[in-house]
């Protein structure tokens, strides 16, 4: 009989698994993709009922799995433990305002482009011209667009879809010199 410290233990693992797999799922769904979808583009290396047992928190990812996962989905390993990131805290200017008509015209943007209509649906809001986004918004569509939200952002600003938006400080390049005083 195991002991009660390791019983709790396996339920906490068995529970931050499920948890994993929650967060697996909602990925691949916020990217448009069924469970043959991601076989199909992963030319078979991830197969459906591997990755149906992770999501159901069936079957435990091994660390190099899961960033492979994590590389596939183009989304920071930390998104699937659940980590908050740096930027995750609400800034001054907490909404973003996108260009419909300017996203239409983007192919590379069709997760977004659902995201977005989900929420129009949701809303009732069918002005066709542009959308404002809050900051738990501006999360998943960057989790969608890039995996974290200065890459997001970065892309949104490429795509010439943003229209306006919270301001990310560039992240230092650690190959760079550091100027002298």
């Amino acid at each position: 009989m195991k002991a009660a410290t390791e019983q709790g233990s396996d339920e906490e693992s068995v529970q931050f698994g499920r948890m994993v797999g929650q967060r697996l799922r909602a990925i691949r769904q916020a990217q448009g993709m069924s469970l043959a979808d991601v076989e199909e583009r992963s030319d078979g290396k991830w197969s459906s009922s591997a990755i149906g047992a992770y999501e159901r928190g069936f079957r435990n990812l091994s660390l190099p799995r899961l960033s492979a996962l994590a590389e596939f989905y183009r989304v920071p390993v930390g998104v699937m433990l659940g980590e908050v990131g740096p930027y995750d805290q609400p800034s001054e200017r907490t909404k973003l305002v996108l260009s419909l008509e300017a996203l239409r015209r983007v192919d590379a943007a069709e997760p977004v482009q659902r995201f977005v209509k989900s929420i129009i649906t949701a809303r009732g809001d069918f002005n066709g011209k542009v959308l404002s986004l809050r900051h738990g918004d501006l999360k998943a569509l960057c989790t969608l667009v890039g995996g974290d939200i200065p890459t997001g952002l970065a892309q949104l600003r490429s795509w010439e879809v943003l229209l306006d938006g919270p301001e990310i400080p560039e992240r230092p390049n650690p190959f760079e010199p550091t100027p002298s005083p």
